[in-house]
């Protein structure tokens, strides 16, 4: 099966055979892998789903709607879409049926809109520990507040989310541990944390969830 021009069928169903015995080997058998498909065509979310990636990543709201229109009922019914980019409040209700989990709650706004638009969804906090604020992410010294008011506005907040920063693996380890720690101390299950590039700092460090996109797919389209 072509899948746009860029990687087979064949070629992704082997790359998530690895993938799979690579976070085994570096200890990773309860760790989730996220296959993210965003700027991928509908042919990525087909295929992930065909491999028994249960949960998806999309970024922008407009890609995901148009590539959900694609897909069988079948389909949509076998994956969870949770929500990975950066969160504009007035894009919620786009895509408030769609969404399993919300990923990049960073802000009071976005748990009020999210609270009104999908009551009782499931969320994750973003802490930034890159220090790039395109990527979104609140302080970390902010996290504690944001947990409590998603909870106190009916929210389900099932963990942390975090990109890993720029720099050695000294650098990248520290900031996912600090993750890790405040996700214990808040007594939340899931640290979404890893990417094809540090998978293994990840999971080394407490990683329940990795994001994987590249590893999978190849190198993603220029939007």
């Amino acid at each position: 099966m072509d899948v746009g021009g860029e990687l087979s069928r064949e070629e992704v169903i082997d790359r998530a055979g690895r993938l799979r015995e690579r976070v085994s080997a570096l200890g990773g058998d309860r760790v989730e892998i996220m296959a993210v498909t965003k700027g991928f065509g509908p042919w990525a979310m087909k295929i992930a789903s065909e491999c028994g990636f249960q949960n998806i990543g999309e970024s922008y709201a407009q890609e995901l709607t148009a590539k959900w229109s694609e897909l069988t009922q079948d389909e949509r019914d076998s994956v969870d879409v949770h929500f990975i980019g950066k969160m504009q409040t007035n894009k919620v209700r786009k895509v408030a049926s769609i969404v399993k989990m919300w990923q990049t709650v960073d802000r009071p706004s976005l748990i009020e809109e999210l609270s009104k638009r999908c009551p009782a969804s499931s969320v994750m906090v973003q802490i930034n520990v890159a220090g790039n604020d395109s990527q979104g992410g609140c302080r970390i010294t902010e996290a504690g507040d944001l947990i409590n008011k998603a909870k106190s506005a009916g929210l389900n907040v099932a963990g942390l989310m975090a990109i890993g920063p720029q720099g050695d693996e000294r650098t990248i380890q520290a900031a996912y541990k600090e993750i890790v720690s405040v996700a214990d101390d808040w007594g939340l299950e899931h640290r979404s944390i890893g990417m094809s590039n540090d998978l293994g700092i990840a999971i080394e460090c407490g990683s329940t969830m990795i994001r994987i996109g590249t590893a999978l797919f190849g190198d993603r389209p220029a939007r």
